[in-house]
């Protein structure tokens, strides 16, 4: 065989391959797309957890969104205030503190003060467990099934189930939002961490069928909203709602209710200081 019968082709692959990547180079030049340096400085104070509640689909969308103007740079609920404000002096803007919000389980019936319909031997989630006729084992059919599908979903260890019922641990909570997603009885809600008057309850039932159900339901009463002095107490549907606009904590509330459904949560952080 002829030397150059192989070179030959080898010769022409080289050249088409240079080319090309010239052809792609100049291409890549050409076409190129600017990205604002910002949003790379905005990235990468960013804490890269892709949670969502900034209302984004992750970290990298949020960055170019503060950077067009679509999204407030303290909207980063992972982060808190130390990303706001770094945020605000990559943009050279001041900006304004927001105010810490947790995840509350409107829930304490626990294994002590609810009864059950009958035993669970299903698949241990509460979303399978809740599509069983009577939405569960428990006989009140707006409680917390404690099967931890809130605690699964939280990467940063803030859930925990205690005696049958998920509890918020408010230190490691940065409300993103993903345990209120999950939660198939639509336990759970973000709050004011600041506001500690709480409903601890769910059910719509009537008080007689909550009496029956759950020693700290609701019963619909209405002592708490004789109590309040300030109107900030609402009701819908046999249940008491904290309106956080009017309430100021002064505890009536929670001094009148009979079932103690409504409650001064304290947080550990706030027990240590007590102490």
């Amino acid at each position: 065989m002829n030397s150059m019968d192989i070179i030959k082709p080898v010769l022409s692959l080289g050249g088409l391959g240079v080319t090309f990547g010239v052809l792609l180079g100049y291409a890549s030049k050409k076409f190129a797309v600017e990205v604002d340096p910002r949003v790379t400085n905005i990235r990468e104070c960013l804490p890269g957890a892709n949670c969502g509640a900034c209302g984004y689909a992750g970290c990298d969308a949020y960055a170019q969104a503060v950077v067009d103007g679509a999204a407030p740079p303290n909207s980063c609920a992972v982060g808190g205030a130390p990303v706001a404000e770094r945020i605000g002096e990559i943009l050279g803007l001041k900006v304004e503190a927001v105010e810490k919000k947790v995840a509350f389980v409107k829930c304490n019936g626990n294994c002590n003060v609810t009864k059950e319909k009958y035993k669970y031997y299903g698949v241990q989630n509460c979303r399978d467990a809740a599509a069983i006729p009577g939405g569960g084992p428990k006989t009140c059919s707006y409680g917390c099934l404690g099967l931890g599908d809130c605690v699964k979903v939280c990467e940063f260890g803030a859930l925990r189930v205690e005696n049958g019922v998920a509890v918020v641990d408010e230190e490691k909570c940065t409300s993103c939002g993903r345990c209120v997603n999950v939660c198939p009885k639509g336990l759970i809600n973000i709050v004011p961490v600041a506001k500690k008057v709480r409903v601890q309850c769910n059910s719509l039932d009537p008080g007689k069928e909550v009496r029956q159900n759950c020693s700290v339901g609701c019963i619909g009463c209405r002592m708490c909203e004789r109590a309040c002095q300030f109107g900030a107490i609402d009701f819908a549907n046999n249940l008491a709602k904290v309106n956080y606009e009017k309430c100021t904590q002064c505890q009536a509330c929670v001094q009148k209710c009979p079932t103690k459904a409504i409650k001064l949560i304290v947080s550990e952080s706030d027990q240590k200081v007590a102490v």
